[in-house]
């Protein structure tokens, strides 16, 4: 029974955990239709439905959601153990699953990647670029990047970046529209552009704070978009304020394309930790990529 089901069990993790039999099929390497036929020979030697199907998507039953809460773990550290038979080799080797936000890739994994990949050519990176606050756990990922306050008390944090500031910009054009605020309630009477969070459903409330003082804002606005580059782009055009991490707009600021207002309202937060479970044994390859993004100061 178990060894007919094995290679079934990593298929269906694999399928749950993307929620999708096209994606799933492409990181399995095998057709969509043969990932489907395992999937319901894999149901029906269980006697019970897995996966809830439909025309868009595909996700775990509550059956199958306890099989991956109970098996994940376990084919987790069975791959990490071969990884740790492959480091008696020579040279370190070995695989690498990452989740982080648009901004944390941009502004300090990748530039930190590419020298860490030349350095290490058997070592393999998989990126998967997400601003929900996944699970790794449970995605099979062996570390996220997250800011220090979203990161869960049971996991091993590692600073991988200095201290960051959230800040408020405008074009020239829209000001020349409508007044500078003068402080966060002021917010809610202009167009403020939107990013909803994806674990939580709903849009990301502006966090300030001055002197202690802390306050959330929840502007509206005609435009909500997630990526980071298109709310810079649609602030550069005039349709509304945004509130992004400083370093990704400090350029065009300088050029006098953004203008920055409410600064005495944006003060400095931790930023950037690495994240992973502290009871997982880790191979070199791993600490060698935790050592390579770990901030060590100016």
């Amino acid at each position: 029974m178990l060894k007919e089901n094995v290679n079934d069990l990593i298929a269906f993790l694999v399928v749950a955990q993307e929620r999708s039999f096209t994606r799933a099929a492409a990181r399995l390497g095998v057709s969509q239709s043969a990932l489907s036929h395992a999937m319901r020979s894999l149901e029906e030697r269980m006697g019970i439905r897995l996966l809830t199907r439909t025309t868009r998507s595909v996700s775990p039953t509550a059956a199958g959601e306890r099989l991956v809460e109970r098996l994940g773990p376990h084919f987790s550290e069975i791959e990490t153990e071969l990884n740790l038979m492959r480091e008696m080799r020579d040279v370190p080797a070995g695989n690498i699953r990452i989740t982080a936000g648009d901004h944390a890739v941009d502004y300090l994994l990748w530039p930190a990647l590419q020298p860490f990949l030349q350095a290490w050519p058997d070592i393999h990176v998989e990126v998967t670029v997400d601003n929900a606050l996944t699970d790794i756990v449970t995605g099979r990922f062996d570390a996220g990047i997250r800011l220090g306050e979203q990161v869960a008390k049971d996991m091993i944090a590692v600073p991988v970046s200095p201290p960051m500031r959230m800040i408020v910009v405008g074009s020239p054009d829209y000001f020349s529209r409508h007044p500078v605020p003068q402080a966060p309630a002021d917010l809610q009477q202009h167009k403020c552009i939107n990013m909803r969070l994806p674990t939580l459903g709903g849009l990301y409330a502006w966090e300030f704070s001055q002197k202690g003082k802390a306050i959330r804002v929840r502007g509206e606005g005609q435009l909500t978009i997630n990526p980071l580059r298109h709310r810079i782009s649609a602030a550069k055009a005039g349709i509304g304020l945004i509130f992004v991490p400083e370093d990704t707009v400090a350029a065009d600021i300088a050029a006098g394309t953004l203008i920055q207002v409410l600064d005495d309202w944006c003060e400095p937060f931790p930023g950037y930790y690495l994240y992973y479970p502290s009871r997982r044994q880790h191979t070199t390859a791993f600490s060698l990529f935790v050592d390579a993004l770990r901030y060590r100061g100016n």
